[in-house]
């Protein structure tokens, strides 16, 4: 199968314009950048470069479709059965949606085919069949008068999504929005936009009009400020660096106020007591948890607290377990990881697993092989015995470093777990159940996993408390970042 993808690769034919109001356009000065495998460091696409001006032209473009009510104005059950024909044209090209986005971030292909685009998918069938299926309320009132409280689509919703899983968060996003009736302009990360492009391509095909999904690739620098300045805009929805997530809370209060709902970094710990039942199983979870996509998850599981008493047993199981995820070729369906988005983000997650080497242990990994001329390959490693306050423990990584500390009693593994600007998630292992409840509450984070890691459906909220943001995907709870309660109060008596 390797061979096919290779060749599947080579065959591509990629078109990297925008697509707004219906169509695929250049920008509006020319401007293009280069989108590069970092597997192999090989340009495959050059991808338009939007500017305000072009921001400018999605926007009103997504506010005339609102307006006129090409999309808005269809009833839940018309936009749910073009929604699940778009889920259906994503199903006919899961393939080539998984090749985009190998080459576009270095991930498996293996795992953007079984796993990516299967959860997007997913999740465009999920929330297309809850359109319909949400009701409004009719609530008491004094006699002589009926309120109605409706759920209204907020009109011009933008998104601006990242890199590590580009298909699957852009997902998250755009599909309760557009099943609420509103139009979307969305910003994919600009290192890899094109699973994002071919959606929209997928959407028109489906019947969602023309303007109703409109697909901006640019810099954050000029996109992504001009889309958080903008005044026509009425809700931002993103996924990223906590660093962003603040400017962009900047730009609402400087611009109009839009309503925004902000997915940040993350600094997750995995907690193993001493009563584990099962400490392979756990360390097999814990490297998973803290290796799966080169590293690159924003809930990834990347400190490792561990009873004293188990400690360097299940260090050892830790190390063994890694081994699984030695990074190769993404096309390669055999490859335990792939490469990191870039060499220049390699740059940096190496320069901190040198910094936690100087300080602690490295206990496996600690190597950065060179695959295929490319730089942007770091093997899964694991430091111990680093000093209270190194930086390394409390800095988002965003790579394959796995940190552990031990501890000797419950109070103080919840004081480290929750010794950090962020509160996304967090895991726990232990066989009593009294313990679990007991740590979970105290546990300052958005998802605490038990006797798992990094447990996350679309039945259940996603996202964070402190510095990691707020507002959720996933769920019935994502509509509330894209509508809002309007109460139409009847006198009548």
């Amino acid at each position: 199968m390797t061979g096919t993808w290779h060749a599947r690769a080579a065959a591509l034919n990629v078109d990297g314009r925008a697509v707004v109001d219906g169509e695929r356009v250049a920008a509006a000065g020319g401007a293009t950048s280069a989108d590069v495998n970092p597997a192999t460091g090989a340009v495959h696409a050059e991808v338009a470069a939007l500017d305000a001006v072009d921001i400018d032209r999605a926007v009103a473009a997504a506010r005339t479709a609102f307006a006129d009510g090409r999309w808005s104005g269809l009833s839940a059950e018309d936009r749910k059965e073009r929604m699940l024909v778009l889920a259906d044209l994503m199903q006919q090209h899961a393939d080539e949606l998984a090749l985009l986005d190998s080459l576009d971030m270095g991930k498996p292909v293996r795992e953007a085919r079984e796993v990516d685009v299967p959860g997007a998918i997913a999740t465009f069938r999920w929330y297309a069949e809850a359109a319909d299926k949400l009701v409004d309320e009719l609530p008491s009132t004094p006699p002589g008068s009926t309120a109605l409280v409706t759920r209204e689509a907020l009109g011009v919703v933008a998104a601006i999504t990242p890199w590590n899983y580009p298909l699957e968060i852009a997902a998250w996003k755009l599909a309760p929005a557009l099943a609420l009736g509103n139009s979307v302009v969305h910003k994919p990360a600009s290192v890899s936009p094109l699973s994002a492009l071919r959606v929209a391509d997928l959407a028109l095909e489906a019947g969602i009009p023309a303007g109703v999904l409109n697909v901006v690739p640019g810099p954050g620098g000029r996109a992504g400020e001009a889309i958080g300045m903008h005044r026509d805009i009425d809700a931002l929805t993103f996924t990223g660096s906590t660093s962003v997530a603040k400017t962009l809370l900047e730009y609402s209060g400087r611009s109009n106020m839009k309503r925004l709902s902000l997915e940040a970094g993350g600094k997750s710990a995995n907690i193993v007591f001493a009563d584990c039942e099962d400490l392979r199983a756990a360390a097999e979870n814990a490297a998973r948890g803290a290796f799966y996509n080169q590293g690159e998850v924003c809930s990834a599981n990347c400190r490792l607290l561990v009873e004293r008493a188990i400690h360097d047993e299940f260090v050892a199981l830790v190390a063994q377990a890694s081994l699984a995820y030695a990074p190769g070729d993404p096309l390669d369906e055999s490859s335990g990881t792939g490469a990191l988005v870039s060499s220049a983000h390699a740059d940096e997650v190496w320069a901190a697993i040198e910094g936690a080497r100087a300080a602690g242990d490295v206990a496996a990994g600690g190597i950065r092989p060179a695959i295929g001329g490319s730089d942007a390959f770091i093997a899964p490693t694991v430091v111990t015995g680093l000093p209270q306050g190194h930086p390394v423990l409390s800095t988002e990584v965003f790579g394959p470093l796995l940190t552990v500390e031990a501890f000797e009693t419950e109070e103080e593994a919840v004081t480290k777990a929750n010794a950090t600007a962020y509160g996304l998630a967090a895991s726990v292992w232990t066989s009593s159940l009294a313990r679990a409840h007991r740590v979970s509450r105290r546990l300052v984070a958005g998802t605490v996993s038990v006797n798992t890691v990094d447990a996350l459906g679309l039945t259940t909220p996603f996202g964070g408390f402190k510095q990691s943001g707020f507002g959720r995907d996933l769920s019935l709870h994502a509509f509330d970042a894209y509508s809002a309660l309007k109460t139409t109060w009847i006198q009548h008596g």
